[in-house]
């Protein structure tokens, strides 16, 4: 049985007096103004020069997630109740509060109803990236459609806010041995970076094999890019993913602290993810199984207390900050994509 849609209701207007004029938004602005901050000013002072520790966020809806894939055709969307604006603008919030800054991986499908909000976040030195533009998985697309995919995304995103991307990220990081050739494209389309590769073993992706630290990934034709994978921990063999997301809320936050405090004390590179989703322990449920269901739920109601005791610890920067930094330090390895089969 496929998911029935939900009320198209909207959980916030799209116009910029909701997105930078609300209660919240005026505390921010009071407390900007007296650390002698503004609104309209870029804040490139606030993280520390040499910040390695990295936040990402993919801007999409609940019903985006590759959970709900089989059951929810992109025809039904339009019919989806909207609930991510007040939850990235929570994001926003916290980012604030803490004094850091987050690359934001933006699916173009989203750019028409939160472009204030989008234009409100670079304004305050924040990265907006690219996420695709249908929320594809690569192992259902082809060189030509993931083509056209990111010509819309670019087109929508770029159109919208007046700025260039410079990084992407492909949903469900399916970016995988199956889908090597899917680099080639995303070189192509003229992206300085990419944070598509997961170094571990999952049922959905991964490249188990990959380093875990940024590295230049080498396409099928012999071109490569830079490559920013989530935090994922070596453990002898295994390659244990801690970087966010469904881990986030699985693991205890201490865990999570502690694997980033050993990444910043080695002058490593650390990547955490997060969606808007998973701060909404209300969003409505679908119709999926009982492990599907579990998977995408498990623990929503934690990751918020979760991300700013993270945000409190430690200061994060923006994808393309951190790699421009890693770059000048000295040279990064090499790891080829050769096409494949995925592991089982």
């Amino acid at each position: 049985m496929g998911a029935q849609p939900t009320a198209c209701a909207e959980t916030s207007d799209t116009g910029v007096g909701r997105y930078i004029g609300t209660q919240d938004s005026a505390r921010r602005d009071r407390a900007g103004r007296g650390k002698g901050l503004s609104r309209a000013q870029p804040r490139d002072h606030l993280c520390p020069p040499g910040t390695l520790a990295c936040l990402t966020v993919d801007v999409e809806e609940y019903f985006h997630a590759e959970v709900f894939a089989a059951c929810l055709g992109r025809e039904q969307w339009s019919q989806m109740q909207r609930r991510a604006a007040p939850f990235v603008e929570r994001l926003a919030d916290l980012l604030q509060r803490h004094e850091s800054r987050a690359t934001f991986f933006v699916l173009g499908w989203m750019v028409e109803r939160m472009a204030p909000l989008l234009r409100y976040l670079a304004s305050q030195g924040h990265e907006i990236a690219c996420h695709g533009d249908a929320h594809d998985h690569l192992s259902r697309m082809t060189p030509q459609t993931l083509r056209e995919d990111l010509r819309r995304a670019r087109g929508r995103i770029e159109d919208a806010l007046g700025i260039r991307l410079r990084g992407y990220r492909a949903p469900t990081f399916s970016l995988t041995r199956a889908s090597a050739w899917a680099l080639d494209v995303i070189i192509e389309a003229g992206f300085d970076y990419d944070a598509s590769i997961f170094p571990i073993h999952h049922d959905r992706y991964g490249v188990p094999d990959a380093p875990v630290l940024p590295f230049w990934a080498v396409a099928p034709s012999g071109a490569r890019i830079l490559e920013f994978p989530p935090l994922a921990l070596v453990c002898g063999p295994l390659r244990v993913p801690v970087g966010g997301g469904g881990y986030l809320r699985l693991l205890p936050g201490a865990v999570l602290r502690r694997c980033v405090a050993r990444r910043v004390r080695r002058s490593q590179p650390a990547m955490i993810y997060v969606h808007p989703w998973e701060l909404d322990p209300g969003q409505p449920r679908l119709d999926v199984g009982r492990l599907s269901q579990w998977r995408h739920r498990v623990n929503l109601g934690t990751s918020e207390a979760k991300l700013e005791r993270l945000l409190a610890a430690f200061r994060f920067d923006t994808a393309r900050n951190v790699l421009d930094r890693i770059r000048s330090d000295g040279d990064l390895p090499v790891f080829e994509l050769s096409p494949g089969v995925d592991p089982c």
